[in-house]
């Protein structure tokens, strides 16, 4: 029963581990839509800024997710032995 409750939980895990980034995503596609509804911006513009809205969010996730799991201190210390 143990070994089928890790499972479960790290299966939900990968689709809500980060409420942030969840977040970040629906207020990118809220703004985004909004904004093409009243016409404030054209078709390819908010493609564009759905993208970039997207993209960054991911990198800025990742880069948050590396500072806490210290893989930063790994790579400095690789490097440092060079």
């Amino acid at each position: 029963m143990n070994i089928l409750t890790r499972m479960v939980r790290g299966l939900v895990g990968l689709f809500v581990d980060d409420g942030t980034l969840a977040l970040t995503l629906i207020v990118v596609l809220a703004t985004v839509s909004a904004l093409a509804h009243v016409g404030a911006i054209g078709k390819s513009l908010a493609m564009a800024l759905l993208v970039a809205g997207s993209v960054g969010a991911l990198l800025v996730n990742v880069i948050r997710a590396a500072k806490s799991s210290g893989l930063r201190t790994v790579v400095g210390a690789r490097d440092r032995e060079s």
